[in-house]
């Protein structure tokens, strides 16, 4: 990660481009788990937030 001189520690920042990633997701529509990638959001011409908790386990 490039070194932020905006006062925040790490992290990307809004409009930064970010490498192409594959990660398991809860599809509600299908009440089942399945595989999502960063490649396949941008072939829909979907929007894309990307949102982390680490504090537990459990869905947000």
């Amino acid at each position: 990660m490039g070194h932020c001189t905006s006062g925040h520690s790490g992290g990307i920042q809004v409009g930064q481009q970010v490498a192409d990633f594959k990660m398991d997701t809860y599809i509600p529509t299908e009440f089942t788990f399945g595989e999502i990638s960063l490649e396949e959001l941008k072939k829909e011409g979907k929007w894309t937030v990307l949102f982390f908790y680490p504090a537990d386990f459990t869905f947000v």
